[in-house]
């Protein structure tokens, strides 16, 4: 199969198309940001199997937030999100449905022992300090947090630009980057459309998650999965990843949370689905993820149709000049 004719077509055996002749299922992540709670043994796992150097520990001004986005040094990055839900504002309607002012709903005069009474004084409209601290409290924001990766697309622009053949994709459907024969020239930090790839100050070589290949080869699971407590990091065989998180989308529509999403999963997108997939809370941008990724080469193959055309043709019009010219 020619790789133009692979290019973004609904086909997972990305494995095989790399050369693996007898290769396992394709394995990949989906992480449930539902349930992630923000604990950041991800962060800590990828970095101590990995033996990655810290991110020093400035908050960034971003909450909880250390490390601020994938790097080099950063393979699993926690983000916290700090969001409006849409609660009442201090000072209006308190939860529980007991309007300021001491009126009853409705605008009645509340009855004989009920706050706001002739036995008990109405209590002023402005709230005391602490009033909303509690459960009801928390319904005027809402915390997203969600552990983001590298994607290991089905198309990576990542793998496609090297140079070098540094980077590579496993018998395992994963990208990973060989350090002893990357030159550091920087082509696939621009060939990835989410930013991940990075290289360091110190060596200039590229660097990002391998999903924890030395892992897999001895039968192991990737160390962020391992250690997340709450399965918000999924591991296993991508196809059945998708299936048991498509039951996860529709089991949280019928619990109320209409706006529950995949993000990476569907296989006709602009990098042939992902490799790391995501179940999302809110609109992708929301999590500094783009909306529609595209892979820069996926128009790699036109774009050299129409070079070799324009060539030719250029060619063509040298030689008919340069005989017109004998001929005079």
């Amino acid at each position: 199969m020619s790789r133009d004719n692979r290019l973004f077509g609904p086909l997972d055996d990305v494995a095989g198309d790399a050369g693996h002749a007898e290769h396992p299922p394709r394995v990949g992540f989906f992480t449930d940001t539902s349930v992630c709670i923000g604990c950041k043994a991800c962060e800590v796992a990828c970095k101590e199997w990995n033996l990655l150097p810290d991110d020093g520990f400035d908050l960034l001004g971003m909450s909880y937030d250390n490390t601020g986005s994938l790097g080099a040094s950063t393979w699993r990055h926690v983000a916290f999100i700090e969001q409006p839900a849409g609660g009442q504002p201090a000072g209006g309607q308190p939860a529980g449905g007991q309007p300021a002012g001491g009126q009853r709903a409705g605008g009645s005069p509340p009855g004989p022992g009920e706050r706001g009474s002739v036995v008990d004084l109405p209590m002023p409209s402005v709230e005391l300090p602490g009033a909303r601290t509690g459960a009801e409290g928390r319904q005027e924001f809402r915390w997203l947090m969600a552990s983001d990766v590298c994607k290991h697309c089905t198309h990576a622009g990542c793998l496609d630009v090297c140079p070098t053949g540094a980077l590579f994709r496993t018998e395992f459907g994963t990208v990973v980057v060989q350090q002893d024969i990357c030159n550091g020239c920087g082509y696939c930090v621009s060939g990835c459309p989410y930013g991940v790839i990075d290289r360091r100050e110190d060596d200039g070589r590229a660097w990002k998650c391998t999903m924890c290949y030395d892992r897999l080869r001895g039968g192991l699971e990737p160390a962020c999965a391992k250690a997340c407590p709450t399965d918000s990091i999924q591991f296993g065989p991508l196809d059945e990843l998708r299936e048991r998180a498509a039951q996860r989308v529709e089991q949280l529509h019928a619990d109320g949370v209409p706006e529950a999403r995949l993000y990476g999963a569907d296989p006709n997108d602009g990098v042939g689905g992902n490799g790391a997939f995501f179940l999302l809370l809110d609109e992708p941008e929301v999590y500094g993820l783009p909306p529609d990724p595209v892979v820069p080469t996926r128009d790699l193959g036109r774009m050299w149709r129409y070079a070799g055309a324009a060539a030719l043709a250029f060619f063509a019009a040298a030689v008919s000049v340069f005989v017109e010219g004998r001929e005079r």
